[in-house]
């Protein structure tokens, strides 16, 4: 394809320099090359401004979880013609990327071309090649976006309110196209699914017709919303239906692997992670980290050893590390206060990110801890759920399961897992300076795509950093007991990347997860338990910790090498932290490169 043609104002500029007869050849050709650089970046930006906006049009409910709300009335059908529709537009896309010089971008538009590049690229993998839309029944689900509608206030109630009538309409059809698309699906996404659009009904409930019935739609739409209510009701129950009739006859039958095997697993992550190293690499690199902390672990252990037992301790260093954990793991929260102990913890850290000028955190975006909705299934116990960059004034909430649901000794062993230490750790990780921190500074950045193609690593690593930071600068005053729990949960992540790579391509069994996870990382059972049913659900995601990690403590210390004594750690994090989510080794670059 041509290159983009130059506007007017570069042939003026041509003529200018032409007309400048005292202009030497080498200025010349300077100011001509600065001139058509200038132009490819006004164009990419207009690029990118078109790009999104086509791409809110293939992906309104995309849209909307970003704060998007153009077409929040639309609920897309997942049926061929969406798909033949997406690929088209990846194709026209594609092409369009080919028209610039990547040369003459400035370093923050060639991080957006490169994020550009790697969603069509990666979408077009998953609708080709990845096909979870046939074997992951799981990636149905309505609730969400209603729920999104109805639970923000982005909006006067009727207007939302008119939005989900709208979306009600085709339900069916969204459940009947999720119907024909399911092809030869494991049993582990199955069961998923229908746990997950059982929890659709706590969103599409009695109580969203009372709000309707008080609301001031008219008669004629009350009425109507109760038909399309009721028509998308029947249509969930049918779906969920027909996942245990084909959840009984995979359990029968035999179903489909959920390990994707290491040529789609190398695949996802050089699109997922985009750490410029192989899945292997990384793996490798785990592996070696993982004898480092264990043997920081041992040196804390022997400091602590006779503080805590009159015994002597045992010669094999990983069963006294365990004894240890076992022993201090006993100091936890109630089982009926951990949801409360987490709100509690929060003003300490935000206390402690002020007085020692790590980062700014916003005042005007508060952190509002919740019961985890029921829609979001069982995968993960702690999680944030941020707005998008177009909705800044919407709730970042800080999503926690109580243990209601657990036998006592499930809820026992969950509960060691996340004790006195750990949770406070979790709470850095998840919330502040964490997830809830990088994620309101992401959706400041000056670009839309550095925060709407946000790379997971780049997320998932910046909270693990957090973690440690914290630590190295004082929060807990050092405590060996605080350093040698770090650890553990350090050892954690590190183990993710080990487990995930030898689950989904090595072909690990839960009995070697569980023994890596329980006598390697010193984790659990019920936090085992978890990881291995996440492991089983879930890609690449889970090394995304570590890969992030490494990535920006290495970045750091570059940095710190180079600054010496005039390295500011407050400046460095918010500097980090104003790119949005990209890929860490693009802010590398951009960061090396202004030092």
């Amino acid at each position: 394809m041509k290159k983009l043609l130059l506007p007017l104002t570069i042939a003026l500029a041509l003529g200018g320099l032409s007309a400048c007869q005292s202009t030497s050849p080498e200025a010349t050709g300077n100011q001509l090359i600065a001139a058509i650089k200038t132009d490819q970046n006004q164009q990419f930006h207009r690029f990118s401004q078109q790009f999104i906006d086509d791409f809110w049009q293939q992906v309104p409910t995309y849209a909307l979880f970003s704060g998007y709300h153009k077409y929040d009335a639309v609920l897309e059908v997942p049926d061929a013609a969406s798909r033949t529709a997406m690929l088209a537009f990846i194709a026209k896309y594609q092409g369009l990327l080919t028209a610039f010089d990547t040369n003459a971008l400035t370093p923050a538009n060639l991080i957006d071309y490169r994020l550009i590049e790697n969603q069509l690229a990666s979408s077009k993998w998953e609708i080709n090649d990845f096909k979870s839309w046939q074997w992951d029944p799981s990636n149905y689900n309505v609730a969400g976006g209603f729920a999104q509608i109805i639970n923000e206030n982005y909006a006067p109630q009727e207007q939302r309110l008119r939005s989900v009538l709208a979306r009600l309409q085709n339900v069916p059809a969204y459940y009947a196209a999720a119907k024909a698309n399911i092809h030869n699906p494991t049993l582990e996404h199955t069961q998923l699914a229908i746990v997950q659009n059982q929890g659709a009904f706590s969103v599409l409930s009695d109580e969203l017709q009372k709000t309707v019935a008080a609301s001031a739609l008219t008669e004629a739409e009350k009425q109507l919303f109760a038909q399309r209510l009721s028509a998308a009701k029947a249509a969930i129950n049918d779906y969920i239906s027909f996942l245990q009739t084909l959840e009984g006859k995979l359990q029968q039958q035999g179903a489909r692997s959920f390990r994707i095997g290491e040529k789609l697993y190398e695949q996802k992550f050089a699109y997922d992670i985009q750490s410029g190293m192989t899945a292997k690499a990384l793996y490798e690199k785990a592996l070696s980290d993982k004898d480092k902390v264990q043997h920081e672990m041992a040196n804390i252990t022997n400091k602590l050893w006779s503080k805590y037992f009159t015994t002597a301790k045992p010669t094999d260093e990983k069963q006294a590390i365990r004894q240890l954990i076992d022993k201090l793991s006993v100091n936890h929260v109630k089982r009926e206060d951990f949801v409360e102990e987490i709100r509690k913890q929060l003003p300490q850290l935000i206390k402690f990110v002020n007085e020692h000028h790590l980062v700014q955190l916003d005042k005007d975006k508060p952190l509002v801890v919740r019961e985890t909705p029921a829609y979001f299934g069982d995968v993960a116990g702690a999680s944030v759920s941020a707005p998008g960059p177009y909705d800044k004034g919407g709730n970042t909430y800080y999503n926690v399961t109580p243990l209601d649901g657990m036998s006592d000794a499930a809820a026992e062993s969950y509960l060691r897992e996340y004790n006195h230490w750990v949770l406070q750790i979790l709470n850095i990780h998840e919330a502040i300076p964490g997830h809830y921190a990088q994620l309101v500074y992401a959706n400041k950045s000056p670009s839309l795509i550095k925060s709407l193609f946000g790379n997971g690593a780049m997320i998932e690593g910046w909270a693990v950093y957090a973690e440690r930071m914290m630590l190295e600068e004082g929060y807990g005053n050092f405590e060996p007991e605080l350093w040698l729990m770090y650890y553990k949960w350090n050892l954690r992540v590190i183990c993710n990347t080990i487990l995930d790579y030898s689950i989904q391509v090595k072909g690990m069994t839960k009995e070697q997860a569980m023994a890596l996870m329980t006598q390697e990382a010193f984790q659990q059972q019920a936090e085992a338990e978890g990881k291995w049913r996440r492991a089983t659900l879930s890609q690449v995601q889970l090394t995304s910790y570590y890969a992030g990690f490494r990535a920006i403590y290495d970045l750091r210390d570059a940095i710190k090498a180079k600054e010496g004594k005039q390295f500011n750690l407050e400046q460095f994090n918010e500097q980090f932290l104003s790119y949005g989510s990209a890929p860490v080794k693009y802010i590398r670059q951009l960061m090396l490169q202004q030092k």
